[in-house]
């Protein structure tokens, strides 16, 4: 018996036009789509007038849910997974699913389409590579500047997904890690009828969104210039210095810098003990 094919398909994000004709005959042809939501795939579905049976797997489906689909693959059905929106699998659930098939040895075909954070990056006016996609920020600034604080210094762009209501906040926490002149992009409602690209600096795009906004976002954050790479040195350098004027042990100087400019411990702990020898 031949296996069936695990097809990871991309839906539109807002634009129902954005299905692609391949996406759409697979949606046809596989024995059941796997979705995050029935009733968001169902409209999509009943646009198109396909009449294909779905299941839901979500980020809380049972690990019996994952092996009974994996089943259903090595019996010889085709399945497609979906999310509710854009491609699977960019901060959506599905992972189990597909590192399972893989590990089964069961074929795995990705069918690509819309994407919120390709469409962000491309309106954005800022450069497009290198970049470096980060999904959802947790929600403390300290979470955060862990999580940006190595890559921020960096010459790439930086992309994130964030709620509407937490957009204004999240844009502040930015600036203070990467500088609140760097250059960004809200982009809001992707191609949809509203759909907008508000661009600034950090802190200009922070006032503007202070009281929030509606619909899906994408934040696109710029690289770093070679200057500002160059007084962040320095700005690492003169905190080094003075903790270790201060009198601070290497091991709680190194602590406090890398909290301080969201580094790796080994790295503080090195630049310290270099600094030391020096003075």
């Amino acid at each position: 018996m031949t296996a069936g094919s695990l097809y990871v398909v991309s839906t539109p994000i807002g634009h129902l036009e954005d299905l692609s004709h391949r996406a759409e005959r697979i949606l046809r042809e596989v024995d059941l789509i796997v979705c995050e939501d029935t009733r968001v795939t169902r409209k999509l579905l009943s646009a198109y007038n396909i009449q294909t049976s779905m299941k839901a797997y979500h980020a809380h489906s049972s690990e019996s849910t994952t092996y009974h689909l994996v089943e259903l693959l090595t019996s010889g059905q085709n399945l497609a997974l979906v999310s509710d929106a854009g491609t699977p699998l960019l901060s959506d659930p599905g992972r189990p699913l597909i590192d399972e098939a893989i590990e089964q040895g069961l074929t795995v075909i990705p069918v690509p389409g819309a994407s919120a954070v390709l469409s962000a990056l491309v309106g954005s006016g800022i450069p497009s590579q290198p970049f470096v996609f980060i999904g959802f920020l947790p929600r403390s600034f300290h979470a955060q500047r862990e999580i940006i604080g190595p890559v921020a210094s960096l010459v790439l762009t930086l992309i994130f997904y964030e709620s509407p209501h937490r957009v204004s906040n999240t844009l502040l926490n930015l600036g203070r890690i990467c500088g609140p002149s760097r250059k960004a992009c809200v982009a809001r409602e992707l191609t949809k009828q509203y759909e907008t690209f508000e661009r600034g600096s950090l802190s200009e795009l922070a006032e503007r969104f202070e009281s929030g906004t509606k619909g899906e976002v994408v934040i696109v954050v710029g690289p770093a210039s070679g200057q500002a790479v160059k007084i962040q040195e320095v700005s690492l350098h003169q905190e080094a210095q003075r903790l270790i004027a201060m009198g601070m042990k290497p091991s709680e100087a190194a602590k406090t810098l890398a909290g301080v400019h969201g580094l790796p411990k080994k790295q503080a702990y090195a630049l310290i003990l270099k600094l030391s020898e020096k003075s």
